[in-house]
């Protein structure tokens, strides 16, 4: 294989609301932690454990301004995105260092706002339900599949 990849896909839920940054030049930055949890048996107590790992979030310029707009604390979202770790020197001297997704595509999944609204939509009746008509001398033409 020639070239490499850094790519992570996570979804999980907002930890705190997004951090927001503007810089000269009409640039901003967002972050927040994200969650994502696993959950297993453990063999010998027969007891469910759940840990949870925190991913630190970056989001630049419209995505951030959207996020920090539509996302609060505890929303589920996908992200797609890739690993980058900074290094920084302490007050005290040391070497400081972290780990980001700067996130380049985001789907809000559910919303604390959608959520608690009330829904203008009913559910279709029956009658309303649009059913495909049968295949014309038994043969479907509208299959796409090449056997």
């Amino acid at each position: 294989m020639a070239g490499t990849i850094n790519k992570v896909i996570l979804i999980g839920h907002l930890g705190d609301e997004v951090k927001m940054h503007y810089f000269e030049g009409g640039s901003s930055l967002g972050r927040f932690p994200l969650a994502t949890n696993e959950t297993y048996t453990n063999k010998q107590t027969g007891e469910k454990v759940t840990t949870t790992e925190w991913h630190n979030i970056v989001v630049r310029n419209k995505l951030a301004e959207i996020c920090e707009k539509y996302l609060k604390k505890g929303d589920k979202v996908y992200c797609e995105g890739r690993i980058k770790t900074r290094q920084w020197q302490a007050e005290d001297g040391t070497k400081r260092y972290t780990t980001e997704i700067h996130v380049v595509d985001m789907t809000f999944l559910t919303t604390k706002n959608n959520l608690n609204a009330p829904t203008s939509e009913t559910p279709k009746k029956n009658s309303e339900i649009v059913k495909p008509e049968p295949p014309v001398n038994g043969v479907d033409n509208d299959d796409d599949l090449p056997f």
